[in-house]
């Protein structure tokens, strides 16, 4: 990249430790595996902060149902007890379509 400039260690735009050298549903995962505290340690003075954790989750679990594997089950079925409602939901929603993503995804028999 032509004009990318190293970010200062100290800069809020830097990746964290969380979410550095990951894929998109490891970072997912681990999103949904985060504690509040833990999200707020780790995003301490970051603009992901504003964010929050509520949405993060919730969108983590919308990305896993879309292109999850059964790898991804057992966190998901973790978040299926999470406090917040709006991330069991999304959670709930993104179960079967792992288990049977063709049907999930309004397949039928051709």
């Amino acid at each position: 990249m032509k004009f990318a400039r190293a970010l200062p260690h100290d800069s809020p735009y830097r990746p964290r430790e969380p979410l550095s050298g990951k894929d998109a549903r490891a970072l997912a995962r681990g999103i949904l595996a985060m504690s509040q505290e833990e999200f707020s340690r780790a995003f301490k003075g970051s603009p992901m902060k504003r964010a929050k954790l509520r949405g993060l989750a919730r969108n983590a679990a919308v990305a896993l149902g879309n292109t999850g594997t059964p790898e991804d089950v057992d966190v998901l079925t973790r978040a299926r007890d999470a406090e917040d409602p709006l991330v069991r939901e999304h959670a709930t929603w993104a179960l079967p379509r792992i288990a049977h993503p063709h049907a999930a995804r309004g397949g039928g028999d051709a």
